[in-house]
């Protein structure tokens, strides 16, 4: 267990190096740790937490910096998080104010990037399970079927399915009669549930139909990229570790732009309620060691619906960043709860 001098010590170096950026010696150390003790002391703990993993020397100074492993017990035990400040939450609870769930979801990404300077992100609010009413098939040529959905709600959903063969227009007509007659007022998640046990038992051309047209349906989130908004990427070109290393800038806009990796991210973020903090390529999904990830679940009903954070330099202001995560998460939250 770390003693208390050298947590000071610790905490002290991290938050300088986070103001400044430029490696700590221990002359500063000891003029703001306010510690009574002699510079040899403090050279020897610097010293301990070096062979231990928690600070590094930098080959160009005298100085130290935090290293992954100083960052985490930085976050995790000697960090003092500030209350979020009046104008940020007044700027927040004002631009979450839309009845639109789109509008919400964008403008929660955007308030995230302008007021940490970052990248915000936000992953879209998984579709409640509806319930469909009515459905059709309509040929459009060969293989090509056009599904119209009628759902309980009175949306209406068109999808295009490629099938495994021709069918006849007369086919098609007994399909949609046996999908309406057996399955109307079920959720397709339902519907999918016994068509699975029936393909088991039977594998007609119908169920195959039926399938193709529950896996459209199943894909209907795909057009919502990758179910991620982001916003202010370009933020981290500014961050002076990010900008000096293009590689790690590539890599970053890599994950970006196939949104996978983020959107595994913040889909296990939301299996853990309250503040998650990933720091360098400790998640597994965001392998960059100059890249630390805030996130906070967000709710609609009592349910966990979605996640939201802000992606920036492990070198952030950590106090600063997680009241805004958290404070957006809830304004979120309370904003989609009065939306229903």
């Amino acid at each position: 267990m770390m003693d208390k001098r050298a947590q000071i010590l610790l905490k002290t170096l991290v938050e300088h190096y986070i103001s400044d950026g430029q490696p700590i010696g221990s002359r500063t150390l000891l003029q703001h740790s306010g510690l009574d003790v002699s510079p040899a002391t403090i050279r020897n703990v610097m010293s301990d937490l070096e062979h231990l993993g928690f600070i590094a020397s930098p080959h160009t100074s005298a100085g130290r910096v935090p290293t992954q492993k100083g960052y985490r017990l930085f976050v995790d035990s000697l960090l003092t998080v500030q209350p979020l400040e009046s104008q940020a939450f007044e700027q927040l609870k004002s631009g979450l104010s839309s009845p639109n769930t789109n509008e919400l979801i964008t403008s929660a990404a955007d308030m995230l990037s302008q007021l940490t300077q970052f990248a915000g992100v936000v992953m879209i609010p998984k579709r409640r399970r509806v319930a469909f009413k009515h459905l059709e098939f309509l040929p459009l040529s060969d293989k090509r079927i056009l599904v119209i959905i009628v759902t309980s709600d009175g949306n209406v959903q068109n999808r295009i399915i490629l099938a495994d063969k021709p069918y006849s227009a007369g086919e098609l007509i007994q399909a949609s009669n046996y999908f309406n007659i057996n399955f109307s007022g079920q959720t397709f998640e339902e519907v999918q549930q016994k068509l699975h046990i029936e393909l088991k038992q039977m594998q007609t051309d119908m169920n195959r139909l039926m399938s193709a047209a529950l896996d459209a349906s199943n894909k209907q989130t795909e057009s919502d990229k990758d179910g991620v908004v982001i916003a202010g990427e370009r933020n981290l070109l500014q961050v002076d570790e990010l900008s000096t290393n293009v590689a790690s800038l590539r890599k970053l806009f890599e994950i970006f732009e196939r949104r996978t990796s983020l959107m595994q991210l913040l889909d296990n973020s939301q299996r853990a309620e309250g503040i998650q903090i990933f720091i360098g390529g400790e998640s597994g999904y965001l392998a960059l060691d100059e890249c630390s990830m805030i996130t906070a679940p967000y709710h609609a009903d009592g349910q966990v619906v979605g996640t939201l954070g802000v992606i920036g330099p492990t070198r952030m202001a950590y106090e600063r960043v997680i009241p805004i995560v958290d404070v957006t998460a809830k304004l979120l939250s309370n904003a989609l709860n009065a939306g229903n």
